[in-house]
């Protein structure tokens, strides 16, 4: 086999591979270093005992993950304020034919799998998500086929009794929500706001304690129209202040600059045709490759 062949397969299989260890992490900077380290474990593999590329691959990456994910424990127990994921730039491709793997890169989902042990995340991802058969994410785990049923039960138990119903807008509201929210906050219209947010929209911010936000989530719809008005009406008179619409972790984003500088990612989760929650993404770290569109697979 040639290392032409190496690079075929892994680039073939690279978003879905990708995915996997970004729904583990919920750190896109992490996954691309995990991704780099398992490549140079493949480029050693001997092909002709490998059946299966996908299957192989994916064990693969998921051991790194779990091993990157278990080394970064601390470093989130320590962590100033809330920790959300990195914010993931989608590319243009249109997921809502596949709202299992909308659901997946969601912000709300990402947030929710934090509260699950490193196996158990892992699991839950490549079974229900992935729908890897039990044998293969028993290998990836290090864990017996039994384990891995047990595990996979707590997990999907624990997740379903949690997150709230997805039900992403269709385009057409989302456009005209995101539109109406820009509107009324660089213009001050409280009215307007409080009209899209739901009564209990909450506000979370990441700044890891490197820039200036809320260090707790802030709830109900006129606290956080309070806040969206101090920070994008009175920003305007920032000088250079400019703010680029895209579509990150399947669902609407704001993407605020100071001349050349990147200043925050804010998503914008809309339920119901009301805006439930605002993540409020600031730590510098993890917008260093915000701008770098992604493309998802399953």
């Amino acid at each position: 086999m040639t290392a032409d062949e190496h690079v075929q397969r892994f680039t073939l299989l690279r978003p879905l591979l990708f995915t996997i260890v970004y729904e583990i992490l919920g750190s896109a900077t992490e996954s691309d270093d995990v991704l780099q380290d398992s490549y140079l474990r493949w480029a050693r593999v001997d092909l002709t005992t490998v059946r299966d590329s996908k299957s192989y691959l994916a064990r693969l990456v998921t051991r790194q993950a779990l091993n990157a994910l278990r080394a970064s424990a601390r470093r989130r127990e320590d962590y100033v304020g809330p920790w959300l994921p990195e914010p993931l730039l989608l590319d243009e491709r249109d997921m809502s034919a596949d709202v299992v793997l909308a659901e997946s890169v969601s912000m709300a989902m990402l947030v929710l799998l934090e509260t699950l042990s490193p196996d158990e995340r892992a699991v839950f991802v490549l079974r229900e998500v992935f729908g890897f058969d039990h044998g293969d994410i028993a290998a990836a785990v290090g864990k017996s086929v039994t384990a891995v049923r047990q595990i996979a039960h707590r997990a999907r138990e624990h997740v379903h009794a949690r997150r709230k119903r997805f039900d992403p807008a269709d385009a057409a509201t989302t456009t005209r929500i995101t539109e109406q929210f820009m509107t009324a906050a660089t213009t001050g219209d409280m009215d307007g706001l409080l009209a899209l947010l739901a009564r209990d929209a909450t506000w979370t911010a990441d700044s890891g304690g490197k820039t200036i936000a809320a260090r707790r989530p802030v709830m109900g719809a006129e606290n956080v129209a309070g806040l969206v008005l101090d920070l994008f009406h009175k920003g305007r008179r920032t000088p250079e202040l400019w703010i680029e619409m895209v579509s990150a972790n399947s669902c609407p984003a704001m993407v605020v600059h100071v001349g050349d500088q990147l200043e925050g990612v804010f998503l914008i989760e809309i339920t119901g045709g009301e805006i439930t929650n605002v993540y409020a993404v600031r730590n510098p770290d993890k917008l260093l490759t915000v701008t770098v569109p992604r493309q998802v697979s399953r």
